[in-house]
């Protein structure tokens, strides 16, 4: 990756939480800690570029002293920010002592990101210190003080200290395992099987990679071509067939598509040598079994982030080998090709971190779930951390029993060679430069992809930037329809239709190189993108035959029933 193709310095505050594929698969070495990435050479380069603005920081010194003294005279008009779930007690507003503490606290951290873009620093370094200063400036938070929280205050009355002696338990225990965070989720609430991944099906092909699963039809007739679904390597699979109701593996059956989706292994030591073309390799079986399943030569596709990286190479692979009409239509789900311009990645990993990463899971056999986890946290420590350390230690209650919180805390590893091959396309971008990269012999060029293709991204993804994930369109050949979801990287894909959701997407009749282009003339749409892709997907999947009275065939008779066993592993 190029770190000189930086953004432009008004874009910069609004990514530097963001945090693409290298980061995620290089910070990983002291267990995703923050401490990984909290160097001192950016804060020693912050002072010395003040220093050099005496004036410029001055001013600003001297503003924080004029609005602390309004803060104390009771005359600020400071307040946090709209939806901060943080301050939702009306005891930050109605308190007076509570109501200065707060607006203390919001004068300091704004006069430190205003002497930030004083010093005019280079978009590396300012990326840096900024992420060090916003988790210092969360973790000085007075929510996180007992005495200072006013909710913690009244349940430690109301319960007569209980809750602190539940939540010593609590912090003992999760200490006591990796990532050595707070629990987010009550797990003894969920089954899988029962009450997630419960589509019914069937496992009609197992390797030593892969399950493939094919689903039961819940429609009299189904439309010809059938349809692969490639998750994720990073997590299991269900997050695409989440709980009833909220799983898309459901919604694209309940729309009359014959649906099969892989089941990736967790894979161990022994499992070294997995890379990108064995994962590739087990695409293609997947594709080959559904076809012959199903009686028809084309299958549509359907990949979520790194399972689309791994998925669109293969499809670069087939284009190379004049076979692309294997495939007929693809979805891209929240999944990035080019890794330009991405936040914190380009600013914390270098190529030193990247071979230190890409060592110690060679020395393991694979990247630990668990750190990948940590480094999460690390990158949303108020949403994915210091709630919790709130929650489950000062208020003593336990975490809530939330889906996709469940499926989150259940981490998979990552293979070594997949590993090494995922660090190396993201700090070279090489997946999307004609010819730089090959695949079983075979030089990929994205431009030669000219399937049919649909790009979902989320607007407020901390993972897949939506800018990296538009990029998509000026990569592949073919017809492409892109659309930006009001959502996160999750939510993007569990969002279900619903009368009562608040899902919007946007879709824009071109695609022009600038995605700030593309955004200014985007149309909103209310509801679900789920509804929009069923028309596009129908469209394209052929006609309308009998649905199959039962899963597999002579050659693929079924195996278990869905979800499989390496979901369990």
């Amino acid at each position: 990756m190029s770190t000189t193709d930086a953004p432009p310095r008004g874009e910069r505050r609004r990514t530097h939480r963001n945090a693409a594929l290298d980061t995620l698969l290089t910070q990983n070495v002291s267990g995703g800690r923050a401490t990984r990435i909290a160097r001192p050479g950016p804060v020693l380069r912050t002072a010395a570029a003040l220093a050099r603005r005496p004036r410029r920081t001055a001013g600003r010194v001297g503003a924080l002293g004029a609005e602390l003294a309004r803060v104390a005279g009771g005359r600020s008009t400071v307040a946090p920010a709209k939806g901060d779930a943080r301050f939702r007690d009306r005891a930050w507003e109605e308190n007076w002592a509570l109501r200065r503490v707060l607006q203390g606290y919001l004068a300091v951290g704004s006069t430190v990101d205003g002497l930030i873009d004083d010093a005019e620093l280079d978009w590396r370094t300012e990326q840096q210190v900024r992420f060090l200063a916003d988790n210092l400036h969360d973790l000085l938070s007075p929510t996180n003080l007992p005495l200072l929280n006013p909710e913690v205050v009244k349940e430690t009355i109301d319960r007569g200290g209980v809750n602190l002696a539940l939540g010593a338990r609590r912090f003992v225990r999760d200490v006591a395992r990796a990532p050595r965070l707070p629990a987010t989720v009550d797990t003894s609430k969920f089954e899988i099987g029962g009450n997630v991944a419960a589509t019914p099906g069937s496992v009609v092909l197992r390797d030593d990679v892969m399950e493939l699963l094919e689903y039961a039809p819940t429609t009299e007739t189904v439309f010809e071509r059938p349809l692969l679904v490639v998750p994720p390597t990073i997590n299991k699979y269900y997050v695409l067939d989440l709980a009833p109701g909220r799983s898309f593996v459901e919604h694209l059956v309940a729309a009359g598509h014959r649906v099969f989706a892989i089941s990736w292994r967790n894979p161990g030591k022994e499992h070294s040598h997995f890379d990108l073309e064995t994962y590739a390799r087990a695409v293609l079986r997947a594709r080959d079994a559904a076809a012959e399943i199903a009686g028809h030569e084309t299958v549509d596709l359907v990949a979520a982030c790194s399972g689309g990286i791994i998925s669109v190479a293969t499809l670069a692979y087939l284009a190379g080998t004049g076979e692309q009409e294997r495939f007929g239509s693809t979805t891209l789900l929240v999944c990035a090709l080019d890794q330009r311009q991405a936040g914190t990645t380009s600013a914390f990993t270098g190529r030193e971190i990247a071979a230190a990463a890409v060592a110690d899971s060679a020395r393991r056999g694979y990247l630990d779930g668990a750190s990948l986890a940590g480094v999460f946290a690390w990158l949303r420590p108020n949403d994915l951390i210091w709630r919790y350390v709130i929650n489950n230690y000062f208020l003593g209650k336990a975490p809530p029993a939330f889906d996709v919180l469940f499926w989150n805390q259940d981490t998979v590893r990552l293979a070594h060679g997949l590993h090494r091959d995922f660090v190396q396309m993201a700090m070279l971008n090489d997946l999307v430069q004609p010819e730089a990269r090959s695949l079983m012999a075979t030089p990929l060029d994205l431009r030669r992809v000219d399937r049919d293709c649909y790009v979902v991204a989320g607007s407020t993804d901390h993972i897949v930037p939506w800018e990296n994930a538009y990029r998509t369109t000026q990569v592949l050949g073919g017809d492409l329809r892109f659309v930006l979801s009001t959502s996160g990287h999750i939510q993007a894909l569990v969002n279900p239709p619903s009368p009562k959701s608040r899902s919007s997407f946007r879709i824009a009749p071109s695609h022009p190189a600038d995605p700030r282009a593309w955004e200014a003339e985007a149309v909103s749409h209310s509801g679900s993108w789920w509804t929009d892709h069923a028309r596009w997907l129908g469209e394209r999947a052929g006609e309308q035959v009998p649905a199959p009275a039962a899963q597999g065939s002579d050659a693929h008779p079924p195996l278990d029933a869905a979800p499989g066993r390496y979901v369990h592993e």
